[in-house]
């Protein structure tokens, strides 16, 4: 299935907004060996932990399927996905121009 730049950000921020859930949680609870977890917490954790490999294994696959029809170097597309969403341009959107920008900066060090 083939995924336009915009739909890697989404994907991206998806994952990163999960990551941030089981940070969350983790600071919430502390540490499990210095406070044993309820079942409760613990269920919640592995929920929320597998739910942010799962977004994250399906961007990793998703960008590298981009990559390969841009014809850029994985690393690169990986580069531009995640710059867009974590830096974004003042004023812009995901970097809608992004698949542009990610071909044209595809020759540089992979």
């Amino acid at each position: 299935m083939a995924h336009t730049f915009e739909e890697l950000t989404g994907m991206q921020r998806a994952a990163d907004h999960a990551h941030d859930q089981v940070r969350q949680l983790r600071d919430q609870y502390g540490p499990p060996t210095a406070h044993p977890w309820s079942d409760q917490q613990t269920e919640t954790y592995e929920t929320a932990l597998r739910a942010w490999r799962d977004l994250a294994r399906d961007v990793q696959a998703a960008v590298t399927e981009y990559a390969q029809e841009q014809g850029i170097a994985r690393s690169q597309a990986e580069e531009d996905v995640k710059s867009a969403v974590r830096h974004p341009e003042p004023g812009g959107t995901d970097g809608a121009d992004g698949a542009d920008g990610a071909q044209g900066s595809g020759g540089g060090g992979a």
